[in-house]
């Protein structure tokens, strides 16, 4: 009786604390992208926070799909398919720049002489992923340097790098923060092209976005989660060794290259995609967003409801807001 009266006065003099539940779904399989998220969780962040959050794997639905529709109430969510799903009225909002700068590149085999400039890819194949996006980011590039903007595709999805490696097409694109670090430990030589060097907008190529109408229904929620995350990622831009560790060890073997995560951690610190200098982690630039906006919206790429392009540019300042940062780090 004694033991079970002394468990009784400890329940009673140990407060509950009810934790808030909430989920973020991811937008690929654990990557150094995420790696905000999981320093918070393993640094207990979220906990103290108030917050049990559950990180959802990635699926075939786009987690931008799963925030708009509020089966997820945070997402990470790609730049791209953020703005093009934001104009057909989906309702989710950008709340932390992931990534600061554009990690995408137009890559080939490094030992081709016939490929010196982007003209040069006039009538060659590349290898794609099946969006529109791909169509007006190459033309561009191409004719920004003199050339008519014409390629042959073949849609092959994540086997378009060993297509590039083996010869069977002539470029592709890449996130040089991840295959093409892999591209090095593999010993892979490649020659790059940057987008903002002909003609696209420097963009942030990934975002944290939240559920619009839990977002205004839960603010003070929002904030504490927001900001745990935005701790990881300044964490993570601090000391990318460390958090490198963390996120091999808090996705359990999800993470098959244990030197790729290393070496990536390394290159989003070195280029300053994960925080500007001077700035706190997370912070959405306005130039950045309104620039890539104009892009997509005079590629014909942004789409309303009804499937057409847009007639005019929509105010994309409502599209996202730093409201729920920590303002210094």
């Amino acid at each position: 009786m004694k033991h079970i009266l002394s468990a009784a006065f400890l329940a009673l003099a140990l407060p509950a604390t009810a934790q808030e539940k909430l989920s973020v779904a991811l937008d690929w399989t654990p990557n150094t992208n995420h790696v905000g998220l999981y320093v918070a969780q393993a640094k207990g962040w979220f906990e103290e926070a108030g917050l049990d959050v559950d990180i959802l794997p990635y699926t075939d639905t786009s987690s931008g799909t799963l925030v708009a529709a509020g089966v997820a109430e945070f997402g990470i969510l790609s730049a791209v398919g953020f703005h093009t799903q934001r104009a057909t009225g989906a309702d989710m909002t950008a709340v932390l720049a992931v990534v600061q700068h554009e990690t995408g590149r137009l890559v080939f085999n490094g030992e081709r002489d016939d490929i010196q400039r982007p003209a040069d890819l006039d009538g060659k194949t590349y290898a794609g992923f099946g969006s529109a996006w791909e169509e007006a980011l190459i033309s561009t590039i191409i004719r920004n340097d003199g050339g008519t903007g014409t390629f042959d595709t073949v849609t092959l999805g994540t086997s378009a790098y060993e297509a590039l490696a083996n010869g069977s097409v002539d470029f592709t694109l890449e996130v040089s923060t991840w295959e093409g670090v892999n591209s090095v430990l593999l010993k892979r030589p490649q020659r790059a092209f940057r987008y903002a060097d002909y003609g696209v907008p420097d963009q942030h190529t990934t975002f944290l976005g939240g559920n619009g109408a839990w977002l205004t229904a839960n603010p003070e929620t929002a904030k504490a989660f927001v900001q745990a995350a935005q701790r990881g990622y300044a964490f993570a831009a601090a000391e990318p060794q460390e958090a490198a560790e963390m996120l091999i060890a808090e996705t359990a073997g999800m993470l098959s290259n244990p030197d790729l995560v290393r070496a990536s951690m390394m290159a989003l610190v070195a280029g300053n995609y994960l925080q500007e200098p001077g700035e706190p982690a997370g912070l959405i630039d306005d130039a950045k967003i309104a620039n890539i906006a104009a892009f997509l919206f005079d590629a014909g790429i942004m789409l309303g409801a009804d499937g057409r392009p847009l007639e005019s540019l929509p105010d994309v300042t409502a599209w996202y807001t730093n409201d729920y940062l920590l303002q210094a780090d």
